[in-house]
């Protein structure tokens, strides 16, 4: 599978990012929770993700980018970004029929400790190439990666919540 293009352009401010993820720590779960069963469970269109399945998601993005913010900072580079086959692990982790209490803890911590991570990385690391792996072939930076990691988080916050432009 081919990564897509990112989500954020090419402003990258990693401190203003992990402000902002923090918030969505707090923030997120809170306005997860007021939404009812049917709307954490029901799937727009065959083949497309409940608001469930799309918080699961964001918990194997959290998964995934942590092993990449800190492989990044050690492995040779530039580092080249692995797409994960994001449906087949929706379907294995079965994040529909898990408590939504059990999920929302998993991508809290997870997050956290993403903002623990960035937060100690050293100012030069952050222009380390990375090889999102994108047909046009352009290099990236970790600092960049970074801040997409936030706003893809945010893209998938509009469409659980579509009336709002994130949760923070």
């Amino acid at each position: 599978m081919k990564l897509q293009k990112g989500y954020v352009g090419h402003a990258v401010d990693t401190n203003a990012a992990m402000d902002q993820l923090e918030k969505h720590i707090e923030s997120f779960p809170v306005k997860l929770k007021q939404l009812s069963s049917e709307e954490l469970l029901n799937k727009p269109a065959p083949g497309k993700w409940s608001n469930k399945e799309i918080l699961g998601h964001l918990i194997d993005s959290a998964i995934n980018n942590l092993k990449r913010f800190t492989e990044i900072q050690f492995l040779p580079q530039p580092y080249s970004i692995i797409a994960y086959k994001q449906n087949e692990l929706i379907i294995v982790n079965n994040y529909q029929t898990l408590l939504l209490d059990h999920l929302l803890d998993l991508w809290q911590a997870l997050n956290r400790q993403i903002v623990f991570v960035v937060r100690n990385i050293p100012a030069e690391k952050l222009n380390y190439p990375v090889d999102p792996q994108y047909e046009n072939k352009e290099l990236e930076t970790l600092g960049w990666v970074i801040c997409d990691y936030v706003a893809h988080m945010e893209h998938h916050f509009r469409q659980i919540f579509p009336a709002t432009k994130s949760t923070g």
